[in-house]
């Protein structure tokens, strides 16, 4: 059985920085490219933003405008664990952050897609205060 557990979510303030860690049991993260997406209040699943990937077989990254320059992605293969380094956090940064592994090797292509994901995490929640 496959799963992925995010940890590491809470409340920070404005400017302030969380460390996002996602575990997997049962699958391998290097097997496939891994994400992070988050999802705004009021949004549908369907409506995840990818905010950062990091791409199998190479490791480039991937990082949405808004988050280009404040977070960074990284995977350690021995812990079977990818994390999320989040800086200088906004307001505007909304609450759940899950991680989903690509359904199939190169189907992102060049951005992390929420519709083609074969595993998800159940999310941590980030909140940001002024």
């Amino acid at each position: 059985q496959v799963q992925l557990v995010e940890s590491g979510g809470g409340s920070v303030q404005a400017g302030g920085s969380l460390r996002l860690s996602c575990a997997a049991s049962g699958y391998t993260t290097s097997s496939n490219s891994m994400g992070w997406f988050r999802q705004a209040p009021g949004k549908e699943r369907r409506e995840r933003e990818g905010v950062a990937a990091i791409y199998t077989g190479g490791g480039s990254t991937y990082y949405a405008d808004s988050v280009k320059g404040r977070f960074t992605i990284s995977q350690d293969t021995a812990k079977n664990t990818v994390y999320l380094q989040m800086n200088s956090l906004k307001r505007e940064d909304p609450d759940m952050y899950y991680c989903a592994a690509e359904r199939y090797k190169g189907t992102w292509d060049t951005t992390p897609d929420p519709h083609d994901c074969s595993y998800w995490g159940q999310g941590t929640q980030v909140t940001v205060t002024s």
